[in-house]
């Protein structure tokens, strides 16, 4: 929650295992150009890489490199953990997230973001659209989320999912804590701006000010049947937060076709694996099969031992 006056906005990054990418995330926030003085909170998940060597370097010759507050934990504590501890590190006004594999590309990004939540009070988080950054190294479009017309309100974020990438969001810093259902989500991002959508609208700005890393994180390399198991702790962690009973019927709906559409996965997942492929399983497959044709049968006996029919 917001309580030191020296920062406007703190720049939340986690990080872990992002020796490729953490130096431009950081330099995308250090070029910011504002009228009002930011930190960056990095807090890494005790990579086993070089990321630590990256950002001690910069944070030692960048002439902005005094904005940086670096946190390293001596051993690895899961991303949920890492996320809320760098939640509570943030005391600006408004915190901005950006995690150490995405980055901004618009220096006037914070700027504009904070003005429009500063001229209008009733929205608490403001995001914008961003580019795709895929394997192959081209920038797409945005081909992942569609932002419905009726975007701004906790009903349609409850209804639709979530429609809002990470590194585009800016918010209002008035959680004073976050609850001990989000260590137990699987998934924080949409779990955080359902809380933050209780204290006030949505704003979609128009332009795109940062780039999304495609398939680089642990969620875009799930299986269906991972992400489904996830979805369900995240619904179940939800319900036990919420308060207001529309939303909160709408999430237990949610989490009701997910787990029916789970079943059917683990079923179908099961038959392919185990059963379609089995040797009894498939002999008694035929065995019922023949029997009921037992013409097709005697012919594929006499074609397979021709030798010893005339």
């Amino acid at each position: 929650m917001y309580t030191n006056p020296q920062y406007t906005v703190s720049v939340d990054m986690i990080t872990y295992k992002h020796e490729r990418f953490i130096k431009q995330a950081i330099e995308g926030v250090l070029m910011q150009e504002t009228s009002f003085d930011y930190e960056l909170i990095i807090s890494d998940d005790c990579s086993p890489d070089n990321t630590q060597e990256i950002i001690e370097e910069i944070k030692k010759n960048h002439p902005k490199g005094d904005k940086i507050k670096y946190f390293r934990h001596k051993q690895n504590i899961g991303m949920q953990a890492n996320g809320t501890f760098a939640f509570n590190q943030c005391s600006g006004k408004y915190v901005a997230l950006c995690e150490g594999d995405d980055y901004w590309t618009d220096p006037l990004k914070l700027q504009k973001q904070v003005d429009f939540l500063e001229a209008n009070p009733e929205y608490v988080l403001s995001f914008h659209p961003i580019s795709i950054l895929k394997n192959d190294g081209t920038i797409v479009d945005d081909f992942i989320t569609n932002v419905p017309k009726d975007y701004e309100t906790i009903e349609t974020l409850a209804r639709l999912g979530n429609y809002i990438h990470t590194p585009s969001v800016v918010f209002r810093n008035v959680i004073a804590e976050l609850p001990f259902e989000f260590q137990l989500t699987p998934i924080g991002d949409y779990f955080l701006y359902i809380i933050l959508a209780q204290y006030g609208k949505l704003k979609y700005l128009e332009e795109k000010m940062a780039v999304y890393r495609y398939n680089v994180g642990v969620i875009s390399k799930m299986s269906n049947i991972d992400i489904a198991n996830n979805n369900v702790k995240m619904y179940s962690c939800m319900i036990g937060y919420i308060k207001d009973e529309n939303v909160k019927k709408i999430i237990i709906d949610k989490q009701i076709k997910v787990v029916t559409e789970h079943y059917k996965q683990i079923e179908a997942s099961y038959h392919n694996a185990f059963v379609s492929r089995n040797f009894v399983f498939v002999t008694i497959k035929k065995i019922n099969f023949y029997s009921k044709n037992p013409k097709l049968f005697l012919k594929r006996i006499k074609k397979k031992f021709k030798f010893c029919f005339p």
